[in-house]
């Protein structure tokens, strides 16, 4: 069974963070179009950047490298919106993950739902011979 691949959306403001990287543009692209077949890749994040993942990378001569994004699996996009360097990189994807509030709002919605369809129901419990 093949798998259907994701759709990768860059943000204006992520493509601009693109266009900063000159020469590490075209390995940066490589790790993000990696999101279309495997969206998990990155890991999810937590506190005010609940609902964000983040992929983490390397370049070799230019470091660590992150990019967060928000996975839609109902559109089955995913919704890249920073960009950048691993120092101070989480404080730019708070700010930058504020004006998205509504469909960050709706990924986490999207995840609940998912993640109770998938709960397995509990065994019964069995009668210990103390309990008669």
């Amino acid at each position: 069974m093949m798998q259907e691949s994701y759709e990768i959306v860059l943000e204006p403001v992520a493509a601009r963070d693109l266009k900063s990287f000159k020469h590490d543009a075209g390995m940066i692209v490589d790790e993000i179009l990696a999101l279309e077949t495997s969206p998990k890749k990155g890991h999810e994040l937590s506190g005010s950047l609940q609902g964000v993942r983040a992929l983490a990378f390397s370049i070799k001569g230019s470091g660590q490298f992150r990019v967060a994004y928000l996975l839609h699996e109902k559109d089955r996009k995913c919704i890249v919106f920073a960009i950048g360097p691993h120092e101070n990189f989480y404080a730019l994807a708070e700010k930058r993950a504020k004006p998205m509030k509504r469909l960050l709002e709706q990924v986490i919605e999207e995840k609940r739902q998912s993640s109770l369809k998938k709960k397995p129901v509990a065994p019964k419990a069995r009668k210990r011979p103390q309990d008669g």
